[in-house]
């Protein structure tokens, strides 16, 4: 095997492995079981993290699975909340200070669902707006197209209000297509997501800046060589419009591509 597919299945396989966000304290169940009583919670991937800077404040997230209309997916209902710990740390009497439900807002089919895990980098949109972000990683187990991707979603708490603000972003990818005779395609995205002293409607804008590589495998004087392709680094503006982060058309045109 190539070692580039080597250390991509490698990767996968530490995706595959049971996270760390699971809550541990039972707080998700137990939520779970007074908000959802008629529906079975995901206690692989549901999550669980104090927030800093919020004094007994933790956030959760409750993926609630229901079968999907495409043969063999599934989908995920999630309620993002924002919880208020008691005083003496008992789980038992937390209360939701905020929370979004959203119905089917993943999906697991082709690529699994790994983990779901809270961000709570510093993202300050606005003076009465802080907010934190969802991250959920995919992986395939498939040999042949190894693959594995992690998406971002920002939620926004004003006051007892909790909006999402930016769904679904791809922030990394490592995919690629090979066999066994040392015939490969690799492709990785790496990015960074900065909030920026500009505001739209209120809220700050986001710089994301991301970078693509990509590289082959062939046989080359009978050695099985991989050979760096274009790497390609691009920054966009995303700009709030009042309900959701975007790139428009304008920002999309001044995209900044330089070859490294």
């Amino acid at each position: 095997m190539n070692w580039r597919v080597l250390a991509l299945a490698l990767g996968l396989l530490a995706l595959a492995a049971p996270g760390h966000a699971a809550c541990d304290s039972g707080l998700a169940g137990r939520l779970s079981a007074r908000l959802h009583p008629d529906r079975l919670l995901d206690e692989e991937r549901a999550a669980c993290k104090s927030w800093p800077g919020q004094p007994g404040r933790s956030i959760v997230v409750l993926p609630l699975a229901r079968p999907a209309a495409e043969p063999g997916a599934t989908e995920f209902d999630l309620d993002v909340l924002v919880v208020q710990q008691a005083d003496n740390g008992n789980t038992e009497r937390s209360t939701v200070a905020s929370r979004l439900f959203e119905p089917k807002v993943l999906l697991e089919d082709a690529a699994r669902i790994d983990d779901i895990r809270i961000d709570t980098s510093r993202y300050p949109l606005a003076p009465d707006a802080r907010a934190f972000g969802v991250r959920v990683r995919y992986s395939s187990a498939s040999r042949a197209l190894p693959y594995s991707s992690e998406t971002l979603m920002l939620y926004a708490q004003q006051g007892e209000r909790l909006r999402r603000v930016l769904g679904g972003l791809e922030v990394s990818m490592e995919r690629g297509e090979w066999d066994p005779g040392c015939h490969a395609n690799f492709e990785q995205l790496r990015s960074t997501l900065s909030v920026e002293p500009t505001r739209s409607h209120g809220f700050a804008d986001l710089l994301l800046r991301r970078t693509r590589t990509t590289s082959r495998a062939s046989f080359v004087d009978g050695d099985c060589i991989e050979q760096p392709g274009a790497s390609r680094f691009d920054s966009v503006l995303l700009r709030y419009d009042g309900s959701r982060y975007a790139a428009t058309a304008a920002d999309a045109a001044k995209k900044i591509h330089a070859p490294r």
